[in-house]
C-alpha cells in the first residue's frame, strides 16, 4: 500500500492501493478508508483522499475497513534536534561542528540554521551542518536550526555557543582625565576581555619591579612626585596571560631642591665675569626665577641665570634665588660669593700668630737653658768679674729677615713686597745695673691703613756676670721680667 502527499492550497493525503495489495473479494468493491491522526480515528471516508491545512500538520495514517492489518505507514512533520562536536568546553582556535538532524516522514527536504552572535541580529545559513575550522570568540552566541518536509517545519531548541579564550585587549585607565596634583587620590583600573573572566591581575611600574597588589584596581591614597611614571598591568585566567600597554601618570608639584651654582667654580678673580644659575625640580617646569643679593631683589634679575660681568669687592655677599611655577614656589639656600683677598688676610694672620707662638717657645727654651748654665758657673764668674767690669760693650745677636736694620727706603719698599717675619734677640752685660734681655718678634704686614698690625715682644732682664749675687741673694733679688704684648686694632 502506498501513499501520496500533495499540496494545492491544502495538504491532501491520498491512498493508492497496489492492485495486488487488496484481495479481490466482493466486500472490497467499494472499500471504506479510515484516517487516523496521532493514533485517533478522525474520518471514515469512501475517498482515498483526506485534506488538511498546514496548521493541522501532524502524524497521519489510514486503513481499509474490513481488511485486517492493511494500513498505510504514518506521515508526520520533522522532529528536529541539534548536536555539537566535540562536546564539552569550546576553546578558541579549536575545530567545532554543529549538526542538525530530524526524524521525518516523508524525509526532510531542507535545513536552515539561524544564529545571533554577541547580541546582534539573527542571520541564517543553509545545510544540515555548520563547521568552524578555528572557532573565534566572536562566534559566541545563540544557534538553532529548522527542518522542513511536506508535513511542515520543526525548529530545534536553542544552544548557547560559549567560546572560551585567554585575556584580550588588556588596558589601564586613570580615574581622572585632568591634571594629577601631588597629594591627591588616584586610582588605576586594569580592564581585559577574557572568558572565563580574569582571576588575577599584576601591576607594574615601567623600568621597575612589580607592585604590591593583585586586584583590578591600584590606588594611590596620597600620590607624590616620586610616583610619577608609566604603569601597566597584566591580566590572567586559566587559558593565558596578557599585559596591557603602559599609561603615563604625570604628577604635578611645586618647585623642590632649589639651589644656586656659580661659574667659574674655582677662585674668583676681580674683574672677571661670574654667572649664577638657579636649579629646581618642578612639574610643570619653573617659569619664573627671582634673584636676591643680601636678601634684596635684583633689578632685572628674573631669569634662570644671572651674570655679573665685572665682579668687584662690592659684589661680595650672599646670593639666593626663588623658583616659581603654577603649583608653588621655593627659595634656595644662600650662597656666599667673594673675592679671595679677605680670606687670604685671615690666613696670613693665622700663620703669623703660629710663628709668634713658635718663636716664644724657642726664646723660653733658650732662657731656661741660659739660667741653668749661669747657676753652674757662678764661681767662675766671680773670679773673672774684674776683667768683665771694664767691658761695657753690648753683646747681641740679631736674627732678621733682612741683612741689616731696615732703613727708611727699605721700609717703604716693603709695602709692595711679600710679608717679612723677623726676630731680634739682644743680650747685654753691664757693670752694675741690670740689662734687659729681650726678643722681639714682629709680623710685618703690607702698609695699608685698614690692615691689622700684630706683633709680640718678649723682654728678659738678667744681671751681669760681674755683679751676680750669691745663690741666696739671687733668689731674693732676681728681678727678671718676662712679658709678652700682643696688640690688635
Amino acid at each position: 500500500m502506498l501513499y501520496q502527499l500533495s499540496h494545492t492550497g491544502l495538504f491532501k493525503l491520498s491512498w493508492t492501493a497496489d492492485p495486488g495489495s487488496v484481495p479481490r473479494h466482493p466486500t472490497y468493491t467499494n472499500p471504506t478508508y479510515i484516517w487516523y491522526k496521532n493514533g485517533q480515528n478522525v474520518q471514515d471516508n469512501s475517498s482515498p483522499m483526506y485534506s488538511i491545512s498546514s496548521e493541522d500538520a501532524d502524524s497521519y495514517y489510514c486503513a481499509v475497513k474490513g481488511h485486517n492489518g492493511l494500513s498505510s505507514p504514518a506521515v508526520y512533520k520533522p522532529k528536529t534536534t541539534v548536536s555539537v562536536s566535540p562536546s564539552g568546553e569550546i576553546v578558541e582556535g579549536s575545530s567545532v561542528t554543529l549538526t542538525c538532524s530530524s526524524d521525518a516522514n516523508p524525509p526532510v527536504q531542507s535545513y536552515t540554521w539561524w544564529y545571533k552572535k554577541n547580541g546582534g541580529d539573527y542571520q541564517s545559513m543553509t545545510g544540515p551542518q555548520h563547521v568552524f575550522n578555528q572557532i573565534q570568540s566572536s562566534d559566541s552566541g545563540e544557534y538553532y536550526c529548522e527542518a522542513q518536509n511536506e508535513m511542515g517545519t520543526d525548529r530545534s531548541s536553542t544552544i548557547n555557543m560559549d567560546v572560551k579564550y585567554d585575556p584580550k585587549s588588556t588596558s589601564v585607565s586613570v580615574s581622572t582625565s585632568g591634571e594629577i596634583v601631588e597629594g591627591s587620590s588616584v586610582t588605576l583600573t586594569c580592564s581585559s576581555d577574557a572568558n572565563p573572566p580574569v582571576d588575577k591581575y599584576t601591576w607594574y611600574k615601567k623600568n621597575g619591579a612589580s607592585l604590591t597588589g593583585s586586584e583590578k584596581t591600584y590606588n594611590f591614597t596620597t600620590i607624590s612626585s616620586e610616583d610619577r611614571g608609566e604603569y601597566y598591568c597584566g591580566a590572567e585566567n586559566k587559558y593565558g596571560h596578557l599585559n596591557s600597554s603602559s599609561v603615563s601618570v604625570d604628577v604635578q608639584y611645586g618647585p623642590k631642591n632649589t639651589s644656586v651654582s656659580v661659574s667659574p667654580s674655582g677662585e674668583i678673580v676681580e674683574g672677571s665675569s661670574v654667572t649664577l644659575t638657579c636649579s629646581s625640580d618642578a612639574n610643570p617646569p619653573v617659569d619664573k626665577y627671582t634673584w636676591y643679593f643680601q636678601n634684596k631683589t635684583f633689578q632685572n634679575g628674573f631669569g634662570q641665570m644671572y651674570n655679573i660681568s665685572k665682579f668687584k669687592s662690592k659684589d661680595n655677599g650672599h646670593y639666593h634665588c626663588e623658583a616659581w611655577n603654577g603649583r608653588g614656589s621655593m627659595n634656595s639656600t644662600a650662597l656666599m660669593i667673594s673675592l679671595p683677598g679677605k680670606q687670604t688676610s685671615v690666613m696670613n694672620a693665622a700663620v703669623g700668630i703660629i710663628v709668634v707662638v713658635l718663636v716664644l717657645i724657642l726664646c723660653l727654651s733658650g732662657l731656661m737653658w741660659f739660667r741653668k748654665k749661669s747657676s753652674k758657673s757662678i764661681s767662675e764668674t766671680r773670679d773673672t768679674s774684674e776683667n768683665v767690669q771694664g767691658d761695657s760693650s753690648p753683646v747681641y745677636d740679631n736674627i732678621s729677615g733682612m741683612a741689616m736694620a731696615p732703613t727708611a727706603t727699605q721700609t717703604a719698599a716693603t709695602v709692595v713686597q711679600d710679608d717679612v717675619h723677623y726676630a731680634s734677640v739682644h743680650f747685654s752685660r753691664f757693670k752694675i745695673q741690670e740689662v734687659p734681655l729681650y726678643s722681639t718678634v714682629q709680623l710685618h704686614q703690607p702698609q695699608k691703613q685698614d690692615e691689622d698690625v700684630q706683633y709680640d715682644a718678649v723682654k728678659f732682664n738678667c744681671p751681669s756676670y760681674a755683679n751676680r749675687p750669691t745663690a741666696a741673694q739671687a733668689a731674693e733679688e732676681d728681678s727678671s721680667v718676662l712679658y709678652s704684648t700682643v696688640n690688635k686694632p
